[in-house]
């Protein structure tokens, strides 16, 4: 078969395309005389269309030729055109067939391909032991890629015992190989020290290796250390190199933290536009941060048109996902019925999803609404688990309202309340930090004790609580928990009467009849 010249082709490219000619039809020759490793070498001609048109369906033929000759290569060429159906009819049980008979010739690529199927039950029913037995076949013969495949059996426990070792072994000898899957995981057990004295240095080597061959998890990675400065000093501008490395290979979290940084201008100039384009490809991905991201931005109209109809379409891919955080914000569109209709009952479905999974506001808002009766059925009791459900987050109004459930509920304990009023009032709650003064006041759930109540009177007052400044100036004028000070009474006083404390005024009136004309002029002057 001749080779049509190319118009304007110099003489060099005219010489070798009459040599991939001449080449074809000396190969063809031999093939059709019966030399199996020709027959082979033809089909490979057609499929890879060197020297001629490619005619995979010629492949095959040629390839099946030289396989029933009993040539391994062949036979393993011939299993993979089935596998992918390509000249043939897809046919995964003729691929197995074909790998099996290049793999008891021990032809490692084939007994790779035949552990895989069996791995993954193509062609015949998973079975683990066969995939095991192959890969190991492979293996021995040095196949870089049955090598890990092998250590994550070992990793993982499946079709032989757990053996970190072993794994770790395996996971090397690919690694050494260049092996860029076998590198990473090598990289995260130096990280962590699974099977491994811990060692910084090693993680970051193999991590360099892999990502250095285009591996997109340990560019990611790399990304991450640089990032986070883990192990190496922080650089924002390394980070984004490598996360942008593997963001153009599709990576959804390194275009998810690439928006991050360009978003927070962690390290470099702010640039809204670009985190804007990276959350939009990673949520186009599925990456439900960026999905929940991108309905906050919808939501508020940060950097784009404010459009809740949007904001809600994104909550919602992400909510499907799971993500706490988007099935809250959902459930406050149906709330409060932005970019959807109103629906209490999907507000509250979303609401518990997000609350079931450890989300603190909406496990808050929901114990708010069985409290209040909101959308639900009034339930203390229920209220009362879910606020102690967020108090256990150490989130201070959460354990207030602990405090003040427990106070109205028959069978509530006082000490107990007062114990979440005190981790409350620790967190500089001015709320709690009033309830736990009155308690210390009136001996309610604990010992009287007006030094106590005093305190933090005055830790609420200062935080703006006006019935607390009230109390506060009452304590001043009478000495009780501290020492009789009018000035300090009367300006305590005047705040608590000018934010509309009942009582507050006439109790200043009385104060201020007990000052001279000095005290007065420092009280009004600390009052301001």
């Amino acid at each position: 078969m001749d080779s049509a010249a190319v118009p304007g082709a110099g003489a060099g490219e005219r010489h070798t395309a009459a040599r991939h000619t001449a080449e074809f039809l000396r190969v063809k020759a031999l093939a059709e005389r019966g030399v199996a490793s020709a027959q082979h070498q033809l089909g490979f001609m057609y499929v890879s269309g060197q020297a001629v048109p490619r005619n995979e369906a010629l492949a095959v033929e040629w390839y099946r030729k030289a396989a029933a000759a009993g040539l391994e290569q062949a036979q393993y060429n011939l299993g993979l055109m089935y596998q992918k159906g390509q000249g043939v009819t897809q046919d995964q049980a003729q691929a197995l067939h074909w790998y099996r008979c290049a793999a008891e010739q021990g032809y490692a690529p084939a007994q790779y391909n035949l552990g895989w199927m069996h791995a993954k039950g193509q062609g015949t029913a998973a079975d683990v032991g066969q995939a095991l037995h192959w890969f190991s076949q492979a293996a021995n013969q040095g196949d870089p890629g049955a090598q890990h495949n092998l250590g994550m059996m070992f990793d993982g426990g499946k079709g032989v015992a757990q053996d970190t070792a072993a794994a770790t072994g395996w996971y090397r000898r690919a690694a050494e190989q260049g092996h860029a899957r076998s590198q990473f995981a090598l990289a995260l057990r130096y990280d962590s020290g699974q099977g491994v004295a811990r060692d910084p240095a090693q993680a970051l080597d193999w991590l360099r290796r892999a990502a250095d061959q285009g591996y997109a998890p340990a560019q990611f990675n790399l990304g991450l250390r640089f990032d986070k400065g883990q192990d190496v000093g922080q650089d924002s501008v390394q980070a984004i190199d490598w996360y942008e490395r593997a963001a153009h290979q599709g990576h959804a979290s390194s275009q998810f933290n690439l928006a991050l940084i360009h978003d927070s201008g962690h390290g470099v100039p702010r640039d809204e536009a670009a985190a804007l384009t990276w959350y939009r490809r990673a949520a186009t991905q599925g990456h439900a941060a960026a999905q929940d991201n991108l309905g906050l931005r919808h939501e508020h109209g940060q950097g784009v048109e404010r459009d809740p109809a949007q904001a809600a379409h994104w909550y919602r891919l992400a909510a499907v996902q799971g993500l706490p955080s988007a099935q809250y914000h959902l459930g406050q569109l149906y709330d409060s019925g932005n970019g959807v209709d109103p629906d209490p009952a999907q507000a509250l479905y979303w609401y518990e999803q997000a609350a079931e999974q450890g989300h603190l506001r909406a496990q808050f808002d929901l114990a708010l609404r069985y409290e209040s009766g909101s959308g639900v059925a009034q339930d203390p009791a229920r209220a009362l688990a879910w606020y102690r459900r967020a108090a256990d987050q150490d989130y201070a109004p959460a354990q207030h309202m602990v405090g003040v459930l427990l106070d109205r509920l028959e069978a509530g304990d006082p000490r107990e309340a007062a114990h979440w009023y005190r981790k409350a009032a620790d967190g500089e709650y001015a709320l709690a930090q009033f309830a736990l003064a009155l308690r210390y006041d009136s001996a309610h759930g604990v010992e009287r004790d007006y030094e106590a109540a005093h305190f933090w009177y005055l830790r609420a007052a200062r935080q703006g609580h006006a019935r607390a400044q009230f109390n506060l100036g009452v304590m001043y004028a009478a000495g009780q928990g501290t020492g009789r000070d009018a000035v300090a009474a009367y300006a305590w006083l005047a705040r608590a009467d000018a934010a509309g404390v009942a009582g507050a005024g006439a109790y200043l009136k009385k104060v201020a009849a007990r000052m001279d004309a000095g005290q007065l002029e420092m009280a009004r002057s600390a009052a301001a």
